[in-house]
């Protein structure tokens, strides 16, 4: 899948051998964009953020989001991603479940919602603090599935054609693990991995999979996207990435 360049608490992988570092042409590479894109005038705007894109496509970590224009951008492992409407949109459980099902965005915003407001926090250590998320508990959807005794771990696939998450079964049943619909108060928008996206809120943001449109409940923990790069596949904030001074949630 993708993730959200920017600032953000929630999956693993650092600077400690365990992660994958951003190499040293990338960071002069951002560098020398964020310096063109501050002295440029405004007709040559379009120019950088083509090259802000190149830079992004090559940063797995969210560093590009420190260039001008910074917060939250638009990022994406398979460069482009179709949208989904709520009359397209539809979400899958299976795997070790009694009950496949199949949810449209009107039915999971009938459900009940919980609201969580937490810094959002990536693997390079920025965050963006009390970033509010809505959505459905994952573990309600499990048991609405019927769970198998053999399962012991979620997989989630997205609607980018590429990206993936995983999650044991204990994790993927923490209070603090939306289905979310919406951040900020707002409807999750596309850029953000909406209409629908998993929000893990202890890990850093790399295991919040946007644009999810698959759970697949399994009998093992499957590598996502980035931890067959050599990212943490327990992404703890604080944790995972080995630095001790890494905020907690």
């Amino acid at each position: 899948m993708t993730k959200d360049v920017n600032p953000a608490r929630t999956a693993g992988g650092g600077e400690d051998g365990r992660g994958t570092p951003v190499g040293r042409r990338v960071v002069l590479g951002m560098l020398a964009a964020g310096a063109a894109g501050v002295a440029a005038a405004p007709f040559l705007q379009s120019a950088y953020d083509d090259t802000l894109g190149a830079a992004a496509q090559k940063d797995p970590t969210g560093l590009s989001g420190l260039l001008p224009g910074g917060g939250f951008r638009y990022y994406s492992v398979t460069g482009s991603v179709p949208e989904k409407t709520a009359r397209t949109y539809r979400l899958t459980i299976d795997g070790l479940v009694r009950h496949r099902t199949s949810y449209r965005l009107a039915d999971l915003r009938q459900l009940p919602q919980t609201r969580l407001v937490r810094d959002v926090q990536c693997v390079t250590g920025w965050r963006v603090p009390g970033t509010p998320f809505e959505g459905v508990r994952l573990a309600a959807l499990l048991d609405a599935a019927g769970v198998r005794p053999e399962a012991k771990a979620v997989r989630f696939t997205c609607f980018d054609g590429a990206y993936s998450e995983s999650l044991t079964l204990e994790q993927a049943r923490r209070d603090d693990v939306l289905v979310a619909l919406r951040m900020q108060d707002k409807p999750l928008s596309h850029a953000h991995g909406g209409p629908v996206r998993l929000y893990a809120a202890p890990m850093y943001f790399y295991k919040s999979a946007k644009w999810l449109s698959g759970i697949t409940v399994t009998d093992h923990v499957q590598p996502g996207y980035w931890e067959n790069r050599g990212y943490d596949i327990d992404a703890w904030v604080g944790r995972s990435n080995g630095r001790d001074d890494a905020p907690t949630t």
